[in-house]
């Protein structure tokens, strides 16, 4: 049956190869791309002028084709990405291998470019992020936007969502043991209630819980939501604790909620459950969802994780977002490193993992219509980010493997997707 299925696929792909242009084709293997982040831009760029591209998942380390026009092929140049031109013949014959049953590849056909959204306070720069700092990379458009637009309902207008490096449980990334008397931090801090006041809260907590729901909401309408570091855990804590004051004196004038630990309700969550939250106000950490303090004693010479290999003939999303060069990524660390197996919810979908500390490092999961992903680490190229350390400088690492997997999602809602079968 299967190559009944196979001869014809190969039947119909040579009786339609006379209505296939000329081809762009975009290698994206270790030793073809010489800029695999900028690749992503220029697919990104088809797409906004209403050329669709062809994703080949698998194929060449996930390359791309697009329809041969000047334009894309100045692009690429101008760039410094690595293409070539290619036959009707040749294109065809690369479509009857990825058809082949025993092989594990498909054609995902990407055909409107997401309107991106970050949200971000509007004093960070790019590098404060490494998704904004990729994105401008890049070259892929995107829109900032903070409490004021998410609290007037704008994320309608966004098909992909961000959730830079935030602390949403109002304790302002649990700095101030170590940066409360700086002037940057009580800055921030004054921002903060003054935009809760703004918008009718006496707390920043209850703030951040406002915008929670409302990102929670566009995601079940069917949105796609993408998060790192510290935006994962704190999220989710934040979903767990409605309701409940888990934050003491230091960060909203009064002190913690007696039993806060027995009350938090572990079925709002997307991807955590039965954590342990931190009660010590000066703890630079939040709960034991993340793995750092657990993995204190890695050598950061050995710290790498390994993405999952999925079947991309019957698991096309998680294999999108993992698609790369390689299935082995230098780790990094950050507020939030990595997940603890233990605390994942059975429904979450682990998509790249570090054995040796047992910590899922990029899992993925659906809620509503929508879906979200979280990513551990602060950024792929900075092995441990500390404040006041200076950006990195994306021109030294245009083939990062642990900035492909951001760009991976920023091009995963763009996909006429198959569903994922269980």
């Amino acid at each position: 049956m299967r190559s009944i299925r196979f001869n014809l696929i190969v039947l119909f792909v040579f009786i339609n190869v006379s209505v296939f242009a000329s081809k762009i084709f975009i290698p994206m293997d270790a030793e073809g791309q010489a800029n695999h982040l900028k690749a992503y831009g220029v697919a990104y760029a088809a797409l906004k002028d209403g050329i669709a591209v062809d994703w080949l998942l698998n194929y060449k380390g996930g390359s791309f084709s697009i329809d041969q026009t000047e334009n894309i092929e100045r692009m690429c140049k101008l760039r410094g990405v690595t293409y070539e031109v290619i036959s009707d013949a040749q294109y065809s014959g690369i479509l009857i291998t990825i058809a082949n049953p025993d092989y594990n590849g498909d054609v995902i056909k990407l055909e409107k470019a997401p309107k991106i959204g970050v949200y971000t306070p509007p004093n960070k720069e790019p590098w404060d992020d490494a998704v904004t700092l990729v994105l401008t990379y890049a070259e892929i458009p995107f829109d900032k936007l903070y409490d004021d637009e998410v609290l007037a309902d704008d994320l309608h207008k966004y098909d992909w969502l961000h959730l830079h490096h935030e602390d949403f449980t109002g304790q302002y990334g649990k700095f101030y043991g170590s940066f409360g008397n700086t002037a940057w931090y009580q800055k921030d801090q004054k921002d903060a209630e003054a935009m809760a006041a703004k918008h009718g809260f006496k707390k920043v907590s209850q703030l951040q819980l406002a915008v929670v729901k409302k990102i929670r909401d566009f995601v079940a309408g069917g949105g796609y939501m993408f998060a790192m570091c510290s935006a994962t855990d704190t999220y989710d804590i934040a979903l767990a604790a409605d309701g409940v004051d888990i934050c003491d004196v230091p960060y909203d004038g009064d002190p913690m909620e007696p039993n806060a630990q027995q009350k938090l309700d572990f079925k709002k969550c997307f991807a955590f459950k039965d954590f342990i939250i931190s009660t010590y106000a000066l703890e630079y950490e939040y709960s034991t969802i993340d793995n750092t303090n657990f993995r204190s004693a890695m050598n950061p010479k050995i710290d790498y994780f390994s993405l999952f290999t999925f079947s991309a003939k019957f698991d096309p999303v998680p294999t999108m977002l993992c698609q790369n060069h390689t299935t082995t990524i230098k780790g990094f660390m950050g507020q939030t490193t990595a997940f603890r197996k233990e605390v994942l919810k059975s429904s979450v979908l682990v998509m790249a993992d570090c054995k040796p500390v047992n910590e899922a490092r990029y899992i993925h999961g659906e809620y509503g219509k929508g879906t979200w992903t979280f990513y551990g680490g602060h950024d792929p190229e900075d092995y441990q980010h500390m404040v006041y350390d200076p950006p990195t400088d994306l021109n030294l690492h245009p083939n990062s493997p642990g900035y492909r997997l951001i760009l991976n999602n920023v091009l995963f809602p763009a996909a006429k997707k198959k569903p994922r079968k269980t």
